[in-house]
This record gives C-alpha cells, structure tokens and sequence, in this order.
C-alpha cells in the first residue's frame, strides 16, 4: 500500500523489514522515527536504540498507540456485553478495568530512562467513533485476541454484538479511544 501511495515520490524509499532487523543506508539517516500501534511489539532490549540509530542528530522519534477508554458518559455496551466474553471463556483477567481517557499512563520514563532520547512533548487524545454490528465486528476482527480466538467462539461473541445492537433504537455503539503520543529528540 505504502508503494502505491508514494508512487510519485520517487525520493521516497519503501524497505520491507523486521524493524530489528533493519539497517539504515549508508549516510542516509531519517529525520523521524514514528510507530502508531506498534511500538510495544518491538523487543525492548532494542527498540530505542535502533530508532536511535536511525535518525539524525537532534532527530525525533513519535510513538503512539490506541487503546478503548470509557469516559464517565461512555457507552456501557462494552461493560455488558462482558458476560459473553466470560461464557466463551474470553474474559478480561482478574482486576483489569477500562481506563478513563485521562488515566492512561505515559512513557516518559521509559524513554528518557533508554539514555538516548529527552522527551519533548506529551499529548493526550481520546475520540469517540460510532460504529454499526458490520462495522464493529470488522473492527473486532483486525484485534489479535480476537483473530486468535476459535471460531465458534467468534461467532458466539458476533452474533450476540449484532443481536444487542440490533435491540438499539439506532443500533449503533459509540466506541471512545484514548491515545497518548510522545514525541522526543535524539540525544547528541
């Protein structure tokens, strides 16, 4: 996809590897390094340090990522359909709540503690997207947990999503995101 959209750049260069695994050209550093969800995928022992390696001096490294938050006006769908995710044998483990947007952590530590980057900007987003039974269910789709799961237990979970939205006057559920992007500078 990325080739096809970025065709007519012919400065742009696509290179298709693990990011581990990667190595920068010759002379050829990167201004940013970014990664929106999937950032905690890479192995901890390496991911700052080959996004250091990448970028220039005073270069910058972007991460993201987003999660489900439930403000306190937040659709209690998701709170509800909790006892279908227990009878497929799919729920949350013990003590794990939905955070607030306002309380998702931030990395700062993290970052800074790497040695290599200063962290030069923290910003907290959250939105809401409203979704029907077909398009929630695709959205569940593209979830690991979810593709993991055996079939009958996706369709057990499916068809009680579109039975619940269904019983909706809209049938519609409004699904709230929160996301914490951090922005640092390469250290000299």
């Amino acid at each position: 996809m990325a080739r096809r959209n970025l065709a007519a750049y012919p400065q742009v260069t696509i290179t298709q590897a693990r990011f581990e695994d990667w190595r920068i050209a010759e002379g050829a550093p990167c201004d940013l390094v970014f990664a929106a969800n999937a950032w905690h995928w890479l192995d901890p022992e390496l991911r700052y340090q080959r996004a250091s390696q990448a970028l220039r001096p005073q270069g910058h490294l972007a991460i993201w990522n987003a999660v489900h938050v439930l403000p306190e006006d937040g659709d209690p769908f998701f709170l509800d359909i909790q006892d279908i995710y227990q009878e497929i044998g799919e729920a949350p483990t013990a003590g794990a709540v939905m955070p607030r947007p306002e309380e998702l952590p931030d990395q700062r530590y993290e970052i800074e503690a790497s040695g290599l980057f200063d962290v030069v900007d923290i910003g907290r987003y959250d939105w809401e997207t409203v979704y029907d039974a077909d398009g929630y269910v695709e959205l569940l789709n593209t979830f690991s947990g979810h593709i993991a799961m055996e079939p009958w237990k996706r369709e057990r979970l499916y068809g009680e999503v579109r039975r619940r939205l269904a019983e909706r006057p809209d049938g519609r559920l409004r699904r709230h995101w929160g996301s914490v992007l951090h922005v640092a500078r390469r250290r000299q």
